[in-house]
């Protein structure tokens, strides 16, 4: 259980190119940012990732910027308040990403498919809607019971998943707070679950306000104080909301990789 705890850049070279790589957390809340940071600090970064998140956010526009992403597959991409993603929205206009079109019923039931070990898994969202006709790998099954017609949603498999928590102990418990997404199901798809977290104590607290992922459901964990922000880490630190800004304001003036660069130093 010791060789759970590992250093940020032994876990960020688990990501291997090519494959799909979950974020966790929520819009502009406990997102990983502190390990896409780890993964663009690399000597070599890692190439045609596809990005898999219940919601996109900065952590996945600052890798798509950067030139590591091939597809992403998400029910939302954006900032919130502060408005659209803009690499996201740039280079999914431009056609230099594959966009593969989810809703949040399509990402649950493929998940579903992959965690049972099934090819696919029944359900009557989008029926009646012209949303199959942006997936070709969406195909129809009839209900052997009533006879109805039914979706039939591919599985979606997962290579790694970062997730970041309040703490870890030191047999690889992880603390996370109850605003978690699709965090929980992440650490059953994954072959891979990666836990950031702020800090490691000895024993980890219950809380009303968290939920413990017990060891072995992360395989690393790497202490990274600070490692949500400029993201919210509810109940450390609240959203950096002129971070974000700077960040949105220098992407609209073309001023991405000048952003990254200082961002990589920080």
């Amino acid at each position: 259980m010791a060789n759970t705890l590992v250093t940020i850049d032994e876990a960020a070279e688990a990501v291997q190119d090519g494959g799909t790589l979950a974020l966790g957390g929520m819009t502009l809340y406990r997102r990983p940012v502190g390990f896409a940071r780890a993964l663009l600090q690399r000597d070599e970064l890692p190439c045609e990732l596809t990005l898999l998140s219940f919601t996109g956010g900065i952590e996945s526009d600052l890798l798509i910027g950067a030139g590591c992403v091939a597809a992403v597959r998400s029910a939302y991409f954006g900032l919130e308040a502060f408005g659209l993603a803009p690499m996201f929205t740039q280079f999914a206009q431009s056609q230099r990403i594959r966009v593969i079109e989810e809703t949040e019923a399509s990402i649950v039931m493929g998940m579903r498919a992959q965690i049972s070990g099934v090819g696919f898994m029944p359900s009557r969202a989008w029926l009646g809607t012209d949303l199959p006709a942006l997936r070709p790998d969406i195909r129809k099954v009839i209900d052997p019971y009533s006879g109805g017609e039914l979706t039939a949603f591919p599985a979606i498999a997962c290579d790694v998943a970062v997730l970041h928590g309040l703490a870890a102990d030191r047999h690889g418990n992880v603390l996370i707070n109850n605003n978690m997404g699709i965090d929980l199901e992440l650490v059953y798809l994954a072959d891979t679950v990666i836990a950031t977290v702020e800090r490691i104590v000895d024993k980890l607290e219950r809380s009303a306000d968290g939920v413990i992922i017990p060891y072995p459901g992360c395989a690393m964990v790497a202490e990274l104080p600070g490692g949500a922000a400029p993201t919210s880490c509810y109940p450390l630190y609240p959203l950096d909301g002129a971070a974000i800004l700077q960040y949105t304001e220098a992407c609209h003036a073309g001023d991405f990789h000048a952003f990254l660069r200082a961002f990589l130093q920080s």
